[in-house]
């Protein structure tokens, strides 16, 4: 259990650090920003507390508003985003599994993670700029944002992962 804060601590910190410092400031084509934070909300593993797991995203939310000036909304993205997550992974998962199942692209499989991702970062995707623009009149620059956050925020999730292995 401490292990676990632990680590869940030290990767808060890391994904903090990176989106405020590194992250924040690429923008590509005015409107794909990498949104590599909501990867905190892949890693909560089957049997985990949805309540810790609300919080733990909740919190990283709310520091990634702090730093971006956007009141609100990434921490009403990031638990929308946590709290869907174990339902997306149990569309993925198979009953008999145990239940401290990580997800993991070793333990699921390279199609089943993508999957699990893609739908996780759509999600949180379709919230955060849903939030941050608050309308729908420009609907066509809505949806490039959503697409180009999207294909850019899943391209270093599936790095991390990668290189986490």
């Amino acid at each position: 259990m401490v292990t676990d804060i632990l680590r869940r601590t030290i990767l808060f910190i890391v994904l903090c650090l990176v989106q405020c410092l590194v992250l924040n400031h690429v923008n590509l084509f005015g409107c794909a920003t990498p949104l590599l934070y909501v990867y905190m909300a892949f890693t909560f593993p089957r049997g985990y507390p949805r309540w810790a797991a609300l919080l733990w995203c909740f919190v990283l939310g709310v520091c990634a508003d702090t730093f971006t000036n956007t009141p609100g909304v990434a921490a009403a993205s990031m638990t929308l985003t946590g709290g869907v997550q174990p339902y997306v992974l149990e569309m993925f998962m198979q009953r008999e599994d145990e239940s401290d199942f990580k997800p993991t692209m070793h333990n699921m499989g390279f199609a089943k993670y993508v999957y699990y991702t893609l739908i996780l970062i759509f999600v949180f995707c379709v919230a955060y700029y849903s939030l941050e623009m608050f309308t729908f009149f420009n609907w066509l620059k809505w949806c490039e944002c959503v697409a180009g956050s999207m294909l850019i925020t899943a391209v270093l999730v599936y790095a991390v992962e990668h290189v986490k292995r």
